[in-house]
């Protein structure tokens, strides 16, 4: 087990409390989650301060135990038909131009929560159908119906995150599978080819390099736009442990790597998250 002390690249400002508590406000006011909350995103200052959020549908409970999340489990409430329109509100409220959208893990839903996003994409779009629309969604346990839920209400782009190499799965994601997950990716093309696709992957879980650089090759296989890697950090003492903290450098090295594989974005270094600074990846891309 590496030690508890973070490397001086894992040190942090204390972020501004009144970004924090208008934020908060803003959120519980229209009955949202967020996933920088409830996931402890450690860029949570930087983006509630920028005026941007991540917000996550279907409640704040999931139905799975993946070993790193922070999220909540137990009761789990029914999908709030306002949530679209909710949703819209905080768009409007904070002029957002790119909206991400994640959710739980609701393995209780007959379609894992398509018809949810779906409907909350659809929502945006009929507000201003300029604004860009990054979705950030769950397996649905292989259902390709649910998965064309969400392709038909046709988002900018569809992210699933692989999160960790093949072998660390049953550690760290149990109900998962790994070429469930490639095999997702592969069909949001098969369904739509116009639709851009995204991963990530965290580091630090016990992965070795070589193994990094094949979940990178499966993502390129099944042609996956945009990807991220960032260094895992453990909620609690109850989540998986940091085996190691991955230097800048490495991070850097696997954006190289990435870009020479021809994904046609890579952000890598140790704070990056799935939806941090997520309109950037847009930049120079030509959207259908």
């Amino acid at each position: 087990m590496v030690s508890s002390v973070k490397p001086e690249w894992l040190k942090r400002s204390i972020p501004d409390p009144v970004a924090l508590a208008k934020m908060k406000e803003l959120m519980d006011g229209l009955q949202l989650h967020t996933v920088c909350e409830s996931a402890h995103c450690p860029n949570q200052g930087n983006c509630f301060g920028r005026g941007v959020a991540t917000f996550m549908i279907l409640g704040n409970v999931c139905t799975r135990h993946c070993t790193f999340c922070a999220v909540e489990h137990g009761w789990l409430a029914p999908p709030d038909a306002n949530e679209p329109e909710h949703i819209v509100e905080a768009v409007k409220k904070l002029g957002l131009h790119h909206v991400v959208i994640t959710s739980v893990t609701r393995d209780d839903l007959p379609d894992g929560g398509a018809y949810q996003f779906a409907k909350v994409i659809e929502a945006i779009r009929s507000y201003n159908p300029r604004i860009t629309v990054e979705v950030l969604i769950p397996d649905f346990q292989g259902s390709l119906s649910a998965l064309e839920l969400v392709v038909a209400s046709y988002p900018t782009i569809i992210n699933h995150n692989v999160e960790t190499v093949p072998r660390l799965y049953p550690q760290v994601r149990p109900q998962a599978n790994y070429e469930r997950s490639i095999q997702l990716l592969k069909s949001v093309k098969s369904m739509e080819e116009g639709l851009l696709t995204k991963s990530g992957l965290m580091l630090g879980l016990g992965e070795s390099r070589e193994e990094v650089i094949q979940v990178m090759a499966d993502l390129r296989e099944v042609d996956c736009d945009f990807l991220t890697i960032g260094q895992y950090l453990r909620p609690s003492l109850n989540h998986h442990e940091v085996v190691r903290f991955v230097p800048p450098a490495e991070f850097e090295e696997y954006r190289d790597t990435g870009v020479a594989m021809g994904f046609r974005g890579v952000a890598s270094a140790p704070f990056v998250r799935s939806s941090f600074q997520a309109d950037q990846m847009l930049e120079g891309i030509s959207l259908p």
